[in-house]
């Protein structure tokens, strides 16, 4: 294999995580000795609020009420596309019921759990598409209760937009509530009495580390990192787009990775020599942050075959990938690791991000190796059951009761014994050798 890189990244994502586990460590610790004042503290002290947590009907209602036409329409819209999409998740997952040997019938059920949590950051941006991203797809699981928090927007409370999509999308309870603190408020029931079974949202790496912390406790999306980028792209692929897109993702953040995987050094070259005037032409928040993730995080890589570049692709596991490249069904077939695959350049990650229809919380680094994204499933619990005649209880009964004992277990053999000699007094059973230890 033949792999040259043309650019290699400075950091990785892995540099920043120590700090931010010491920082999440000592807030988790104090919300859980203090509470809701510990929360309330923590919103005051990092985020300058010390309004309601909260949100009654009429603030909510007040806070909206100078949201335009269109933005309204617009956020309607790409809500539905999204709970259509989760929607069409949740018919694929079927319930049903089996006999496995005679008088045995097991089955499954598929029910969505009681609560969840739903966040949306609101730092360097509004995230309004992750507003809806995740409440209309607990709302299509059929969740009872969805719980949503966002921070206040610099400053003042949360972005009327954020609310408005919370809200469109349909969740029962909206907080002002952002960072660390938020998770943990959800994760404990704090302010609401209803702790969250699964909690889930994109989110700094504070965030991220507050929910990995708090798994097992909670439910969550994925283990969160950065959002990355990659793009494949052969020499039929436009370079100008190619570097646009890039570009587009990397405005997420200083540790953003954007990763170009090619067969051909000219495109990679002419992709290279565009982004740094593409970035210099962003807003100063969105050039600040486009600028350290390719000065840093970038890499462009060159590879001999397209084999080798899904080889590399499917090594780094990105959570966006898009393909600028001939036989689109052939990478298709051929890719295994990605968040969320692009496929032509008639797509984009940003109409995922926002309208298309598939989520937008997905996994990085590496995580889609094992994991998917945020969907429906994520919401519900695939619950067996079992059922059995007594002549079915004979048979599985004695097979129990011996692999019970060569494993050393007499209490569970015995489960068995007493239902045979209850249900079949007269007749004897080999129930191997009981155990003596």
């Amino acid at each position: 294999m033949s792999i040259t890189y043309l650019k290699k990244a400075a950091k990785t994502p892995e540099s920043e995580t120590a700090s931010a586990q010491k920082v999440v460590t000592q807030m988790l610790t104090a919300i859980d000795a203090g509470g809701e004042q510990a929360v309330r503290d923590y919103a005051r002290q990092l985020d300058k609020w010390e309004g309601d947590i909260v949100m009654s009907p009429a603030a909510i209602d007040a806070a909206l009420k100078d949201v335009p036409d269109q933005v309204r329409r617009d956020i309607d819209f790409a809500a539905r596309q999204v709970f259509d999409f989760a929607t069409a998740q949740r018919h694929s997952m079927q319930e049903f019921s089996t006999t496995l040997h005679a008088g045995v019938t097991a089955g499954q059920r598929v029910i969505p759990v009681n609560v969840v949590g739903c966040y949306a950051p609101a730092g360097r941006y509004a995230h309004i598409a992750s507003a809806y991203m995740t409440v209309a797809t607990a709302k299509a699981a059929g969740v009872k209760t969805i719980i949503a928090c966002s921070s206040p927007f610099r400053g003042g409370g949360m972005h009327p937009y954020v609310l408005y999509a919370f809200k469109a999308a349909g969740a029962d309870i909206i907080m002002t509530l952002g960072g660390v603190q938020a998770i943990a408020t959800l994760a404990n029931g704090l302010f609401t009495g209803q702790p969250a079974d699964v909690v889930v949202g994109p989110g700094n790496k504070f965030v991220a580390e507050a929910k990995r912390t708090l798994f097992g406790k909670v439910g969550i999306d994925v283990f969160a990192g950065p959002s990355e980028v990659a793009v494949i792209a052969d020499d039929s692929a436009d370079p100008a787009i190619v570097a646009s897109d890039l570009v587009g993702q990397a405005e997420h953040g200083h540790e953003s990775p954007a990763w170009l995987f090619t067969t051909s050094r000219a495109l990679a070259e002419d992709v290279m020599r565009r982004m740094q005037p593409l970035i210099d032409a962003l807003p100063p928040t969105a050039r600040d942050a486009a600028g350290c993730a390719w000065r840093d995080y970038g890499e462009v890589i060159v590879c001999d075959t397209r084999e080798e570049v899904a080889a590399v692709s499917d090594r780094y596991g990105s959570e966006h990938l898009e393909v600028h490249a001939r036989d689109l069904e052939w990478w298709l077939a051929t890719l295994t690791n990605y968040g969320s695959l692009f496929l032509g350049e008639e797509t984009t990650v940003a109409y995922g991000d926002k309208a298309s229809g598939p989520n937008h919380v997905l996994p990085t680094k590496g995580a889609s190796r094992y994991s998917g994204g945020l969907s429906v499933h994520k919401f519900m619990k695939t619950l067996t059951w079992q059922r059995m005649t007594r002549e079915a209880a004979r048979d599985i009964g004695e097979v129990t009761a011996r692999i019970s004992r060569i494993e050393g277990m007499e209490g569970h053999a015995r489960t068995a014994d007493d239902r045979l000699a209850k249900y079949f007094p007269d007749q004897r059973f080999d129930l191997g050798e009981g155990v003596k230890v």
